[in-house]
């Protein structure tokens, strides 16, 4: 029987990801972006899609360590689950093909708001350190 994507869906898949699967992430992220930007159910995610690929980017290059590993792997685990077109409902199928991939991040979201705010304030102050440099 399919799991459903909810929250204990996303706990479960991180459970599992890997250092490859971060790289992955980090090697893929333009890419993993534009399924975000693509019509349908993600495109309401696309500004979330892109915090999300920089909060991985970022910690896999030491420069955020303030999440937990276990919220990185689980940014990890629906970010590959969004890439994967064969994932439960393949994306080959119109609309419904994205509908679970729009579950999973929104189930993400949810288990990880706390970190991605406080990762967010961050990276707004890096932006605010870079222009006061210039």
């Amino acid at each position: 029987m399919l799991k459903k994507p909810d929250e204990e869906f996303v706990k479960e898949g991180a459970e599992q990801v890997t250092a490859k699967d971060i790289e992955k992430v980090v090697e893929k992220s333009e890419d993993i972006q534009k399924k975000f930007s693509a019509r349908g159910p993600l495109k309401r995610f696309i500004v979330d899609a892109k915090l999300l690929t920089a909060l991985v980017r970022d910690w896999r290059a030491g420069k955020y360590r303030q999440a937990f590993y276990g919220t990185i792997a689980a940014v990890v685990f629906a970010l590959l689950y969004v890439f994967n077109p064969l994932d439960i409902i393949p994306d080959v199928l119109p609309v419904i093909g994205v509908v679970d991939d729009a579950t999973v991040v929104a189930a993400l979201l949810v288990l990880v708001e706390r970190d991605l705010n406080k990762y967010r304030g961050w990276k707004e102050g890096q932006r605010m350190l870079e222009d006061g440099k210039h």
